[in-house]
């Protein structure tokens, strides 16, 4: 079987049977399997079996929803043969030591694992500490300045390292979010890269075609939202009259010079604190 795109594909979310769904899917179409999968406290509160303990009023302990997110990852394994994302609890106060021990604890999940961490200052320093133990994967990116961060704050990593930039989040308010991966994809075009571009928060076929059309190394699409129609589609490529557009603010690239001490970079941005804020909403309304 051949691969579909050189951009690894990904499914985002919390449920093994849509990954399960979207390999078939993607084999009967001729191409190999999913590369992998991300997932994030929101979408493993949405697991069904997780959503139908809560619907029955049953929360659960930290560790009983710690060995439900580790069984969730284990057979999703199953089905994405490749790079698996599991996100660290993280809220305004989550110190970097506190994201450490949690990331030591999920990496050892499977053996595929890639430890999420917030591009915050506490990630990054979190960042810091693991690059060289584990595969890392900064979540919450929204701008040039969090990304270049990202570069500096794990230079010399062991292995690869994702950055995801939320291109729907950003849509959401009127900014153009496919800004962010072309200008992400200019900054790094001559770096090292061992940062690569991971387009997440996908939300249409269109997203998905832009992004394919910049050659993102990786993108992660929600199986209802993109993927299913995108399949439903024949798994349709940019062509060379693709042209996306969008009706909102365009986004400037930015000059900026890589490899500076990263704390010299703005990681400031709005909507990364409003994901954390999200995040640990539906992670908190799981526990008892």
């Amino acid at each position: 079987m051949q691969r579909l795109t050189p951009t690894k594909l990904f499914i985002d979310g919390g449920d093994p049977a849509e990954t399960a769904l979207a390999t078939r899917l993607l084999r009967e179409a001729g191409y190999v399997g999913l590369d992998g999968q991300t997932t994030n406290p929101t979408l493993v509160a949405r697991n069904p079996d997780i959503a139908a303990r809560i619907e029955r009023g049953e929360k659960l302990t930290r560790t009983e929803l710690m060995g439900k997110y580790r069984e969730i990852v284990q057979a999703i394994e199953l089905s994405a043969k490749g790079d698996i994302s599991i996100e660290v609890y993280a809220d305004a106060a989550t110190s970097a030591e506190e994201m450490i021990a949690q990331a030591r604890e999920m990496a050892g999940w499977i053996d595929s694992a890639v430890v999420k961490l917030p591009t915050t200052e506490q990630g990054l320093l979190a960042a810091e500490q693991l690059k060289r133990e584990m595969r890392l994967n900064l979540t919450l990116c929204f701008s040039q300045q969090q990304a270049a961060a990202v570069y500096a704050a794990t230079v010399d990593s062991a292995q690869p390292v994702f950055v995801s930039p939320f291109i729907g989040r950003l849509d959401d308010r009127g900014e153009n979010g496919m800004d962010l991966i072309a200008n992400l994809m200019r900054m790094f075009e001559e770096s090292d890269g061992h940062v690569q571009v991971l387009t997440a928060s996908v939300r249409s076929v269109e997203h998905i075609l832009a992004a394919l059309q910049l050659r993102t190394p990786a993108m992660t699409l929600p199986f209802e939202k993109a993927f299913k129609p995108w399949a439903e589609g024949g798994f349709r490529l940019p062509d060379a009259y693709f042209d996306y557009s969008f009706d909102g603010v365009p986004i400037p690239y930015e000059k900026i010079a890589l490899g500076n001490d990263w704390h010299k970079y703005n990681l400031q941005h709005d909507l990364t604190d409003a994901g954390l804020t999200k995040f640990a909403a539906d992670w908190n309304a799981l526990l008892k």
